[in-house]
């Protein structure tokens, strides 16, 4: 229940910011167009968030042969867990990372890049999916997808209608005159900070959170402390070269993007140090 008040709760909070970002690029019109975008992104977010971030990706599925090693784990884990086995994804990208999604158990994927299954362990890796799983049974999967596609949108409606500010577009007030550009400009950089923070807001303590239920569910804290580590010194030197700073909340480590933007000036996760700090007092008090 406090997972689905938090999930309305973002969609309205986002759809306010996409409104608003309407009446200032229209007037009533733009806020009329606006309240109807999101009300479609808000229908489209709930039942497609997963199918469009993994596009946003280039994921596809993997069959059981093509990775028999990461089927096997998938599935023990989920087992586990006390869930359906989510369905597998691989992302064609160096950067090594992987993220869950999808709006509840019963539809979730996990999802790797080409570069995490090269670069970790078998152990390795095993405490990573488990780290998936655990938000997948900690319900998170939906919302942090909800939050990156929401993201996603209005820091491209911040963007056009920053172009527009620039170049003379925007609302006219209701005595006639134009707003003023300084104001409009303003709020176009101001949009996508404010969803930034409200994705940074959801997911940082979730990324505890899913530390926790993935070393429980792996029984292997130092497996997923030392993937951490490894993630953390790749991902800042391998670039993601597809989807949206806006996702990033999504994935396990913070990745870096090949083209940056006003969301990547928030950290939606929790200082690594920390994280890694936490799994290895975990594996020390099971001595």
């Amino acid at each position: 229940m406090t997972s689905q008040i938090k999930t309305v709760f973002l969609l309205a909070l986002l759809s306010a910011i996409i409104i608003m970002l309407g009446g200032l690029m229209g007037g009533r019109t733009g806020v009329i167009f606006a309240f109807g975008l999101a009300l479609i992104m808000n229908v489209g977010s709930y039942w497609y968030s997963d199918k469009i971030v993994l596009s946003m990706y280039n994921a596809r599925e993997l069959a059981p042969e093509e990775a028999p090693y990461l089927h096997k784990i998938v599935e023990e884990l989920s087992h586990n867990a006390g869930i359906p086995k989510p369905r597998v994804c691989v992302v064609p990208e160096e950067a090594p990372n992987a993220f869950a999604t999808g709006r509840n158990p019963e539809n979730a994927v996990v999802a790797v890049t080409e570069g995490i299954m090269r670069l970790l362990s078998p152990e390795e890796l095993r405490g990573v999916v488990a780290h998936e799983i655990g938000h997948i049974v900690n319900r998170d999967i939906l919302i942090q997808t909800i939050a990156g596609v929401m993201g996603s949108a209005i820091v491209t409606l911040a963007n056009i209608f920053q172009f527009t500010a620039i170049f003379g577009g925007g609302n006219r007030d209701e005595e006639g005159g134009n707003v003023n550009p300084i104001a409009a400009i303003a709020m176009a950089l101001l949009a996508p900070m404010a969803a930034g923070l409200i994705q940074m807001a959801i997911s940082r303590s979730r990324e505890y959170l899913a530390d926790d239920t993935g070393a429980e569910l792996c029984g292997q804290p130092l497996a997923l402390a030392g993937a951490l580590n490894k993630l953390g010194m790749a991902s800042g030197q391998i670039p993601m070269q597809e989807g949206n700073p806006s996702t990033e909340q999504m994935f396990i480590v913070t990745p870096m993007f090949a083209h940056g933007g006003m969301a990547s000036l928030f950290s939606t996760h929790p200082p690594l140090e920390e994280r890694i700090q936490r799994l290895r007092a975990m594996a020390a008090s099971r001595r």
